[in-house]
């Protein structure tokens, strides 16, 4: 019994390579086709991610501008900080509509992509690009849904003040 054992530790020892039909590392399947695609997808997804990013913090911006516009008195301050909000608001649109773009050409080389061999439907590759590009999809939308809210809320807050100043000039010139 021990006789055994010692023989498979000395094909170690002698140099011999015994890892070849190694049960634990699996079968090592030759990479061909410069990973199946997938370094291409991943650098358009990261080119993507970059840009939903950059909505994130255009986001971010417009909602501090929003907050700064509540406590301005000032017509001057009110009107520079509405231009930069206006500024930033066209800005999202023109990022918004190249991501969309860009998610919509992805999806199509994801179906294109199953006829290759190997990337079938239901394999790997194929869910693994499915997977991240629903996610940033996901991310996407939202992030415009977070923004056509405050969008939304912007002009409600913008319609009450208006209100208020019409009824406050028509107060003044009535009790005239």
């Amino acid at each position: 019994m021990n006789d055994l054992l010692t023989d498979s530790f000395v094909g170690d020892a002698k140099g011999q390579p015994s890892r070849d039909n190694d049960i634990e590392m699996g079968m090592q399947v030759p990479r061909s086709n410069s990973d199946m695609g997938m370094e291409a997808f991943n650098k358009q997804m990261q080119e993507v991610e970059k840009q939903v990013d950059k909505l994130s913090g255009l986001l971010k911006k417009l909602k501090d501008a929003n907050e700064e516009s509540k406590s301005v008195t000032k017509a001057s301050a009110m009107k520079a900080i509405k231009k930069r909000m206006e500024k930033d608001i066209d800005e999202v649109g023109k990022i918004a509509r190249n991501v969309k773009a860009k998610l919509e050409a992805i999806n199509r080389e994801n179906l294109a992509n199953r006829q290759k061999p190997g990337c079938e439907k239901g394999t790997s590759v194929d869910r693994s690009r499915m997977n991240v590009t629903n996610a940033l999809t996901k991310k996407f939308k939202e992030i415009l849904t977070e923004f056509q809210t405050l969008r939304q809320r912007i002009q409600d807050e913008y319609r009450e003040v208006v209100e208020r100043r019409v009824i406050t000039g028509l107060n003044t010139w009535l009790t005239k």
